[in-house]
């Protein structure tokens, strides 16, 4: 009796398992076909234009990416805007006075502790970048992803160009839940708002190095696509040991990429991206061993 019992148990946890991945499976059939080759600008386009603003969505379409990568923070009034730091960059920022931010300083001018409004007082697009002697200099600020969304979609279609897709990372880190971002349910429940308000759910792909956005996305929002941003050397099956679920990307730093985890990570029906690749030798080599895309800071290249 208790062998039969624990044979009943065994199959319907089978089940129940096969019947949630057929449930996802059939939620993402809806998502639109991601690119054969994903083109993607890093930040819009680093390397051209100021990162994260939405001159640099255009000029990024405008050399033909099929994807537009980009960084998300919150701010105290729960505002969604493209920053890759949680707080103001000594690299890129200029003060409301018209000096320089310190790199004394960057640390305090933290984003989770101002309102949209605040954060406008700051240009991000002025200050020469010396790791980007290519790259336009404007006045910008940090926009709110509502409204990079809105510019784009119009941009594009104004071009008659094919829709683009949004790559965005969720910036949180584990050391730092509640004082410079939201913790991950709050964080991607307020970018899930914005996406799904704007109607671009099945153009999304959710990427970060904090698992634990990733886990809540699969959770909640399974039909979201996710990719799992990595910079060590732990191996393909570590990270996915610890995600805990098959993400649609691994995202690696290039440098990690060889042939064989290309061909492990598509044995699994991951497509691998790395990042973030600047050269055009590089791009081919890694092209030639087989990727799925790359993130690059002069999308030009390609």
């Amino acid at each position: 009796m208790k062998e039969l019992l624990e044979l009943v148990l065994i199959v319907a946890l089978v089940v129940s398992c096969h019947a949630t991945r057929k449930s996802t499976d059939t939620l993402k059939q809806h998502q639109a076909n991601l690119p054969a080759f994903d083109k993607e600008g890093h930040r819009g386009c680093r390397g051209l234009m100021p990162e994260n603003t939405i001159p640099a969505m255009y000029h990024a379409i405008d050399v033909g990416v099929t994807t537009l990568e980009m960084d998300a923070v919150i701010t105290k009034d729960n505002q969604v805007i493209l920053s890759h730091d949680t707080y103001f960059s000594s690299a890129i920022t200029t003060k409301p006075d018209g000096t320089r931010v310190t790199p004394q300083e960057e640390k305090g001018l933290n984003i989770f502790g101002m309102t949209y409004e605040e954060t406008q007082r700051y240009d991000v697009g002025l200050a020469p970048n010396p790791g980007f002697k290519d790259q336009h200099k404007l006045a910008a600020t940090k926009p709110l992803l509502s409204k990079v969304i809105d510019s784009v979609e119009a941009y594009v279609q104004s071009k008659n160009l094919v829709p683009v897709f949004y790559n965005i990372e969720t910036k949180c880190n584990p050391k730092t839940d509640n004082q410079y971002h939201p913790a991950p349910k709050e964080f991607v429940d307020r970018l899930m708002t914005v996406i799904k308000s704007k109607g671009i759910e099945s153009r999304v792909i959710i990427q970060s190095f904090d698992f634990r956005t990733l886990q809540y996305l699969n959770d909640k929002y399974p039909s979201i696509r996710t990719a799992a941003l990595v910079a060590d050397a732990k191996g393909l099956d570590e990270h996915l040991s610890l995600l805990g679920f098959t993400p649609d990307i691994y995202s690696p730093m290039y440098t990690l990429v060889k042939p064989e985890l290309v061909e492990a990570c598509h044995k699994q029906k991951i497509r691998i991206l790395p990042w973030t690749v600047n050269d055009k030798p590089t791009i081919e080599k890694l092209k030639a061993m087989g990727v799925d895309g790359i993130i690059s800071d002069y999308p030009n290249l390609f």
